[in-house]
């Protein structure tokens, strides 16, 4: 049996809703149905306030809607959200002298032309001139944009959050960038950020013939500019302070006081000058473009720093200095390799502390392991069991759950020859671990334990380095970003976005101010960045290889980055232009670099097993070398991941260091500012690092 109800008006059919709704107790929705059916059109239908409202106001507050919920969302979001503007800026524009209202269109193009004026200034130039419906039709650029949907790769997240926040505050001019969107652009949702024709990536794949017509790639409209390209990528002029950090007034008295008594109870020997003329020379140095202190936070200093600082001055005047090539024959700089047997390929990473004490090592195995590098005991301040352990000179550090793939001591120095047990330990006392299991951890090198997981990174971190004053580290991953962390913060307190792949290496500028990070495949690009704001202020390309190591000159001037070709490349950072490149080592990467204390000279090493010493002044003759010839050296490798990088590990056996040696037909030239070069026989060096007497350390595995 069916029965079938029918209702004369609309009226009644609310009557009897709202008594079904009382009858079963729905309160608060027989109330707000109550309020809804007072207010309807002529189409029975409830009367919401609309965008339309507003007039011609509609496209403005649209536009200020629209830039405002930007602003405040993820920055890993907000690069390609601010793609959203312009084409709702030029719609919304069009629109407006399409309908007549050409004073209104006149004024909605000045109030937000600010922010489009240095990349699309030609366009705008152009709209000034449209003024009627006509020259809409007429005008070559606006029937282009007539005519042809914008098209807008978007992420999948992003465009579901963006529909639902424009459709909820539909009545502040969410409803008019919806009508523009669905009427002018063609959204196409991707599983990551878009990548236009201008970008690196695009770049390469045009080289190797890939298929340019990607989703990905499509965006804007043929013939019209995005607002994307390498000039604006490059405008690498915004001023650094690349000076020194000055000391903090109190740790200089001290370390003033200090150097005073030395010098009274040591005085120099002829011709060398005095603790106090080299501290004074010093400070000098850093008075020029000085950082100012108070923009970068530090914890205040303690007696242990008094004595890290005098230990300083004692080294600088006592190095070995190396002034760089004079007449072609270059100064004679000293390496010590430490070879490590029986590994089984599993060591990704090798780092000295800078006391020349420790070594430490990353694993596959997802453990750390660290020596001391004279055979001595590795003492510890905790007891298992209330039982003290036996004496070692080496401890494994477990806790990650994954390959680590770099470890970086805390800042530290041999101590002083006098030290007795009242003088504080110079000697490194944390350790940080970066892992595949996305976390960092910090070990204590005295209980021997982890005292803290930082997390934060959506994926594997590929690298972490300690900041030239401890206290703040930098990390990057997988998730294309670099972060930076406090030692007293258990969460980042800076992100960086803008690489467009895995984000591999990073060096920190000697002041603390600035990081430098460098990604691989397809973007192939080195980032400088502020410390303070977080913003990008240089990026330099060049590089046709993955970038493999990168290291920035104690004098704070030069960056050195290397790639898996082989090839190193000195880049000037306060013109943002490159100096030179310098070729020699085989293919397969070059996994470490190193500046000379006066940053005269670099040494590095990679998979090609040799160290290599290179001049950084730029050659008379760039080539030739200084005997009139060109040398040459081979060696190929196969991939693993070393130091958070995908490189080669097995170098051949022919790798040679004198003569043109063939390698599959070509020869790998030897520019003519390589000094010199040490081979291993069958050992890939993972680590080469200048230490403060400017005597050259080098760590790498035996792999036969």
């Amino acid at each position: 049996m069916s029965y079938a109800l029918f209702f004369t008006s609309a009226d009644e059919l609310d009557i009897k809703v709202i008594e079904y709704l009382v009858k079963k107790g729905y309160n608060r929705t027989e109330q707000m149905l109550r309020n809804e059916s007072a207010h309807l059109d002529k189409d029975g239908k409830p009367a919401h306030e609309r965008a339309e409202d507003f007039g011609t106001l509609k496209y403005s507050k649209g536009f200020r809607l629209l830039s405002k919920w930007i602003d405040q969302n993820l920055d890993i979001y907000k690069a390609e959200l601010r793609r959203l503007l312009w084409p709702i800026y030029v719609y919304s524009y069009l629109e407006l002298v399409i309908n007549g209202f050409t004073i209104d269109a006149q004024q909605y193009l000045a109030e937000f032309r600010a922010q489009f004026e240095n990349v699309h200034a030609d366009e705008l130039r152009t709209f000034e001139t449209v003024t009627l419906a006509p020259h809409v039709l007429e005008n070559e650029t606006t029937k282009l944009y007539r005519e042809n949907k914008y098209r807008l790769p978007l992420n999948t997240h992003v465009y579901y959050n963006l529909i639902t926040y424009l459709e909820t505050n539909g009545k502040f001019g969410g409803t008019v960038i919806v009508y523009l969107l669905q009427t002018y652009c063609e959204i196409r949702e991707t599983a990551r950020g878009p990548i236009d024709q201008y970008s690196f990536e695009a770049i390469i794949n045009q080289a190797r013939g890939a298929d340019s017509n990607d989703v990905d790639l499509q965006e804007g409209i043929q013939g019209v500019f995005t607002g994307v390209s390498n000039k604006d990528i490059l405008n690498n002029n915004e001023a650094l302070k690349l000076g020194m950090m000055p000391m903090e007034p109190e740790l200089e008295q001290d370390v003033r006081a200090e150097l005073e008594d030395e010098d009274a109870k040591h005085p120099p020997e002829f011709g060398k000058p005095s603790l106090i003329e080299e501290f004074d020379n010093i400070k000098r140095e850093e008075s020029v473009e000085a950082l100012p202190r108070n923009e970068i936070p530090l914890p205040p200093s303690r007696a242990r720093d008094v004595v890290m600082e005098v230990q300083k001055v004692k080294e600088n005047r006592d190095r070995f200095k190396i002034d760089g090539r004079t007449g072609g024959i270059g100064p004679a700089v000293s390496v010590c390799m430490f070879t490590f047997h029986n590994t089984l390929d599993s060591i990704t990473c090798i780092e000295f502390s800078d006391d020349n004490n420790l070594v430490a090592v990353g694993t596959e195995e997802s453990y750390i392991r660290v020596w001391n590098m004279h055979g001595e005991a590795l003492p510890s301040v905790v007891q298992a069991n209330g039982i003290e352990q036996p004496p070692a000179s080496s401890r494994r550090l477990i806790g990650h759950s994954a390959p680590v793939y770099n470890v970086s001591f805390s800042p530290s120095i041999e101590g002083p020859d006098n030290a007795d047990t009242s003088t504080p330990s110079t000697a490194p006392r944390l350790l940080l671990s970066s892992s595949s299991d996305k976390t960092i951890r910090l070990w204590s090198l005295e209980a021997w334990t982890c005292l803290v997981v930082y997390k934060g990174h959506e994926g594997p971190v590929w690298n972490v380095r300690w900041g030239p004053f401890g206290h703040y580290f930098a990390t990057c991953g997988w998730d294309k970003t670099v972060r930076v962390w406090g030692q007293d913060h258990i969460s980042y307190l800076r992100m960086m976005i803008g690489h467009d792949s895995n984000v591999n290496q990073i060096a920190w500028h000697p002041n603390g101010a600035y990081i430098f990070s460098a990604s691989d495949e397809a973007d192939k690009t080195v980032r400088m960045w502020s410390f303070v704001t977080g913003h990008c202020v240089r990026v330099f390309t060049g590089h046709q290889g993955f970038i493999s190591a990168l290291e920035c000159a104690p004098n704070g001037k030069i960056l050195a980055s290397a790639d898996g070709e082989g090839h190193i490349i000195l880049w000037d950072l306060a013109k943002g232009t490159m100096i030179k490149r310098c070729r020699g080592h085989g293919k397969g990467g070059i996994w470490s670099l190193s500046f000379s204390v006066e940053s005269t000279v670099l040494t590095s090493a990679g998979a090609d097993g040799t160290v290599r010493i290179w001049d950084i002044e730029v050659p008379a003759d760039p080539h030739k070398n200084a005997d009139g010839e060109v040398i040459g050296t081979g060696g190929q490798a196969d991939a693993t991941r070393i130091n958070g990088t995908t490189v080669a590990s097995q170098p051949s056996a022919t790798a040679g260091v004198v003569g043109a040696v063939k390698k599959k037909g070509k020869d790998t030239m030897i520019s003519p500012d390589q000094i010199s070069a040490f081979p291993t026989k069958k050992s890939p060096v993972y680590k080469v690092k200048f230490t403060r007497m400017n005597l050259v350390l080098a760590g790498g595995c035996y792999l036969p």
